[in-house]
């Protein structure tokens, strides 16, 4: 699977920087959200065809809500490394490692308050996304289900969770999904928080 999201990519760099014309990239957002739409309307026909997940989810019940929350801290406690590590204003780094892979909203809110900050922020983000594809393959068979939902953050709802479909079982679906909204409701709160504090 990883090879094959690496395939993929540089595939998609070689069309953008070579063959395809710019007129293109007009409608890319939009072709994004059908293909983002279409993978969830599948991975929701896989979840709704296995009648047993909703009832194993009863069990965890409350439970479900330690993996955001373990997820929101771990990041929040990189963001401090990187604080340390690079010599950032801690209020800055943690501005940014709140984006939890939402780098469209996190480098909007910050960008106004600081550029560089607004850039590291997204990039930061994208690459957390692109690592998170390609290590949630290797994650699910070595290290544990429940930590290929981390690894993502905010994506373990949307562009990630076909990843996690492939890799993990139905209750880790459901869970990631969840994981996923509660860590996405988190950016417009955290960001913001943090930045007023720089």
């Amino acid at each position: 699977m990883t090879k094959k999201i690496l395939l993929v990519l540089a595939f998609g760099i070689v069309l953008g920087l070579s063959v395809l014309p710019d007129s293109i990239y007009n409608s890319t957002g939009l072709m994004l959200d059908i293909g983002l739409c279409l993978l969830l309307f599948f991975v929701g026909i896989d979840i709704g065809n296995n009648k047993d997940t909703f009832k194993n989810l009863r069990n965890v019940g409350f439970k479900m809500l330690i993996v955001p929350a373990a997820t929101a801290i771990g990041s929040l406690f990189g963001g401090v490394v990187c604080s340390i590590i690079f010599h950032m204003n801690i209020f800055g780094a943690l501005a940014v490692a709140s984006g939890f892979t939402w780098y469209t909203l996190s480098a909007i809110i910050i960008t106004p308050i600081s550029a560089e900050l607004g850039a590291i922020a997204f990039l930061s983000n994208v690459f957390r996304e692109i690592i998170a594809f390609i290590s949630i393959p290797f994650i699910a068979k070595h290290i544990g289900y429940l930590e290929t939902i981390a690894v993502g953050g905010a994506i373990s709802m949307d562009t990630g969770l076909p990843i996690i479909t492939k890799n993990t079982s139905q209750e880790i679906v459901i869970i990631s999904f969840i994981s996923g909204i509660i860590i996405s409701l988190l950016v417009p709160v955290l960001v913001p928080i943090f930045v007023g504090l720089m």
